[in-house]
């Protein structure tokens, strides 16, 4: 696969849906049109032909996207970068540690149901970087919501304005196509044909014959209606405000069937930003560093790895470590400096990626998602740079809510058990902790759905079968102290809640929320945080 080379942008962008709404059957549609797939099979068949992002076995098995997958392809002389994220609300650290490595996003609504929580959350994040958003309002060849009301919907729930590029021509049985407010012909839809070959009518005059003679009086007249109440009441497309994250520009149409996707592709690919500044801590590791911006434009080489993967190939029993190229030339072969442990180091074979497929590619541009081959030296959040001691800001961890421990049932399993353990907690599977007072290992998530991920990789991946004990905790907060003399002190009082994360910080294990606040009022001067990027303090 050949991208387009430096002088065309990068466009990296990811989607966001609640569960079924139909993400993971756009992703593969979208495939489909940059020509990673040859034939666009159903998402949820059980003989084999899963959608090309969900490579995972229990996400064939469940018809959700579980891991955050990447797929490269070009399209419209861009590089476009997808990026799968998780539909269930489990899995939100992950998509969340994703959107950090996007410009733009996708939004999927399911016109029958409107706004679902996961996606009101996930429009939470995005608010946080003001982030593009494109919406697709999906399913249309079912019943669905008054188009208005999905609008209105929209609007209110994800406070951004909405501006109808396309207006559907009845829905369900009824769906006939959309109209193309900017170009004023109707698209005709029918399940039957390919949407390649679909039938593009002139609709500048909804009275006309062959118009009438396609949607009929009843829908020909609705339609009128409904457009003179959009150029009344409905601001025109503003590129400005679209890239501000104040206006979404609105499609309708249904993945399953792929109607509608091209528009949004084009949209997407036409509209969507290139880099965009990240921001770093100038010292490394200091949470009170100063500040500065990265720019795409500058001649050093810089990135950060968001998202580490093991055991893509179980053939292989590898492990890749997703990075965002910031800014630079990325080069094969060429050494790198890794931040975190102060070494240079040379990448034979850098990767990009269509899910499953992978190729090795020479050089790597702003914007840009490449795999480099881990043997557990790599960490989520690690940065790399052609020298520079900068640390990439914003790929935290969250407080997990929910915790266990593992009970092995073959006791000569332990050493499989560390690896397994440690190897998912890097890749943000779920977070480990250790207890101060002893060394028993405890497991905590955002939701139960990671601990079954747990469990199924370790059987299958690891050999290891054990049991999933509860534990007393209910959440953690990491610490910021003011000197070693109040941390050593404030460990030594409250031994019994101390637990240390993956990086060996030390965090308080919360049993109860009044067990919270009595230790918080007890130590006024020592800070808690609910993130490990201590900036979203309790």
């Amino acid at each position: 696969m050949t991208l387009p080379v430096n002088e065309n942008p990068r466009c990296t962008f990811a989607i966001i849906s609640h569960p079924d709404a139909g993400k993971t059957t756009m992703t593969e549609k979208l495939l489909w049109f940059g020509r990673v797939v040859r034939e666009a099979g159903m998402v949820k068949s059980k003989q084999g032909n899963y959608a090309k992002s969900d490579w995972m076995e229990m996400e064939k098995e469940r018809g959700i996207s579980i891991t955050s997958s990447v797929m490269s392809f070009p399209y419209n002389q861009r590089a476009m970068h997808l990026l799968d994220t998780p539909g269930h609300k489990d899995f939100s650290e992950d998509t969340y540690r994703t959107l950090t490595a996007v410009e733009s996003v996708l939004m999927m609504i399911d016109s029958a149901k409107g706004v679902e929580e996961q996606t009101k959350k996930l429009m939470e994040v995005c608010r946080i970087r003001d982030t593009p958003i494109v919406t697709f309002m999906n399913k249309f060849d079912r019943d669905a919501m008054d188009p208005f009301e999905l609008i209105d919907n929209v609007e209110k729930i994800c406070s951004i304005q909405c501006v109808p590029m396309t207006w559907p021509v009845g829905s369900g049985v009824d769906f006939k196509g959309v109209y193309d407010i900017k170009t004023k012909t109707i698209r005709s839809f029918d399940e039957g044909n390919d949407p390649e070959s679909e039938k593009v009518l002139d609709a500048s005059d909804l009275h006309s014959a062959e118009v009438l003679d396609y949607i009929g009086t009843e829908l020909a007249e609705k339609l009128e209606e409904d457009l003179e109440m959009i150029q009344e009441m409905m601001p025109e497309f503003i590129e400005e405000e679209f890239l501000a994250g104040i206006m979404t520009p609105v499609f309708f149409g249904t993945a399953l069937h792929n109607f509608g996707v091209k528009e949004t592709l084009d949209m997407i690919s036409t509209h969507g930003p290139g880099p965009a500044p990240r921001e770093v801590r100038l010292s490394p590791f200091d949470e009170n560093s100063d500040l500065r911006e990265v720019l795409p434009n500058e001649k050093k080489f810089s990135g950060f790895i968001f998202k580490i993967q093991a055991n893509m190939d179980k053939k292989h029993r590898d492990r890749v470590a997703f990075m965002r190229v910031c800014s630079g030339v990325f080069e094969r072969n060429t050494k790198i400096h890794h931040v975190r442990t102060g070494k240079d180091i040379k990448i034979a074979s850098p990767l990009i990626f269509q899910a499953q497929d992978r190729e090795i590619t020479e050089k790597a541009y702003p914007g840009d998602i490449i795999g480099l081959h881990d043997t557990g030296k790599f960490q989520i959040g690690d940065t790399f740079t052609n020298g520079e001691k900068i640390e990439f800001t914003g790929i935290p961890s969250f407080a997990p809510e929910i915790f266990r421990k593992v009970l092995l049932k073959d006791p000569m399993k332990a050493k499989q058990l560390d690896k397994g353990l440690q190897q998912l907690s890097e890749e943000g599977t779920v977070q480990l902790f250790r207890r101060h007072t002893s060394p028993e290992k405890i497991l905590g998530a955002v939701g139960v759905l990671q601990f079954e991920v747990v469990k199924h990789r370790l059987e299958d991946e690891y050999g290891v079968r054990g049991e999933y004990e509860g534990y007393g905790f209910v959440g953690v907060r990491w610490l910021k102290f003011k000197n070693d003399i109040q941390k050593d002190k404030f460990i030594e009082k409250n031994s019994i809640n101390i637990v240390y994360d993956n990086k060996a910080r030390p965090c308080f294990a919360v049993r109860s929320e009044w067990d919270l606040k009595l230790v918080m009022e007890k130590n006024e001067e020592v800070e808690f945080f609910t993130t490990s990027d201590f900036k979203k303090s309790h």
